[in-house]
């Protein structure tokens, strides 16, 4: 992904959105998951997970990257998703900086994976808002389709407060309600008519 590319959106495309587990979601890496739509277009979709914090905090990071966090609050840092996660992911609310590998989802939120903004963050130069995580969710051409169409999957519009002020363990319900949906009434064992 490159700030230059623009996103090829498929009529129906899921970017910008949050992808909600089903309870009867079996695979242990998205089980609860609820998980924001970076990309989605004819190649397949991409996306970070938002409600995993791991061990380690964002100032525990950034010593890591030898940098020193002079942040205010303890952040932590998310498991994004299985695929390259030893890689950093920034989702952000746009700032007028550019950092150096940015790619522009919405007109409110960026995607950056480059250290600049790991630096400006631990020197409080970085954007207000942001969520650190390591690794992403991938989905090859037609896969996320195809369990939707199983689903595996609810679907709605993103909500910044749920991604940067809910707590990450209210995020999963949080997000379904704005479907109206309370997961906790839907079963985990699938039927069939």
């Amino acid at each position: 992904m490159t700030s230059e590319t623009p996103s090829l959106y498929l009529p129906g495309s899921l970017q910008g959105h949050f992808l909600i587990s089903m309870p009867h979601m079996d695979d242990p890496n998205f089980a609860q998951a609820v998980i924001y739509i970076c990309e989605h277009n004819a190649s397949g979709a991409m996306g970070i997970i938002i409600n995993r914090p791991l061990e380690i905090d964002l100032n525990e990071l950034l010593q890591h990257l030898d940098f020193s966090y002079h942040g205010d609050q303890i952040a932590p840092v998310y498991a994004g998703g299985p695929v390259q996660d030893d890689r950093g992911f920034i989702l952000h609310c746009r700032t007028a900086n550019e950092w150096d590998s940015c790619y522009h989802i919405t007109g409110e939120l960026t995607l950056t994976t480059s250290m600049d903004i790991l630096q400006a963050i631990s020197e409080n130069r970085g954007p207000e808002q942001f969520l650190v995580a390591l690794g992403y969710a991938g989905w090859g051409a037609g896969q996320l389709e195809q369990e939707l169409s199983e689903n595996v999957w609810l679907s709605c519009l993103a909500n910044l407060d749920i991604m940067f002020r809910t707590p990450a363990e209210e995020r999963l319900q949080a997000a379904a309600t704005t479907l109206g949906v309370n997961l906790d009434l839907l079963t985990s064992q699938s039927g069939h008519a």
